[in-house]
């Protein structure tokens, strides 16, 4: 459940998640849960609420105290902003890899216009034939 609207009364919240409305008040203090407030102040719960109260029951009825329930709720939402953090940079790149594709592209397309094919029948152009020389000298041919 991902519904973050706030639809709930402490009472019916307490009921969804199996618990006493004490038990609610308690994970509040703990920062355990954060329910909004309605502008009298009435404390109002969303099914996602409901849904991390079941989280917090499950883990301590595997025998988690509250300190260990704590950590891992805030393990799991360290975890949630690295990977939101990771989608994030890997679209950055993606659009920079696509970008550079782009250009890339477009620099063939440009290179392959500017480029003339030219027949290579015998041997090197006279002007060309001292360099190649040059070249094999220096090289030790």
């Amino acid at each position: 459940m991902s519904d973050t609207r706030a639809l709930f009364m402490i009472g019916v919240a307490a009921e969804l998640a199996g618990m006493h409305p004490q038990t609610l008040r308690l994970y509040e203090r703990r920062g355990l849960i954060t329910p909004t407030r309605s502008r009298g102040g009435t404390r109002m719960y969303s099914l996602a609420d409901v849904e991390r109260l079941r989280q917090i029951q499950q883990m301590s009825e595997a025998g988690f105290n509250l300190l260990g329930i704590e950590r891992v709720m805030n393990l799991e939402a360290e975890l949630a902003r690295a990977l939101e953090q990771m989608q994030h940079l890997q679209s950055q790149m993606l659009a920079q890899a696509a970008e550079a594709m782009h250009r890339m592209e477009s620099m063939r397309r440009s290179l392959s216009t500017e480029i003339v094919p030219v027949a290579r029948s015998g041997p090197p152009a006279r002007i060309i034939h001292p360099v190649i020389q040059r070249g094999m000298k220096r090289h030790g041919r």
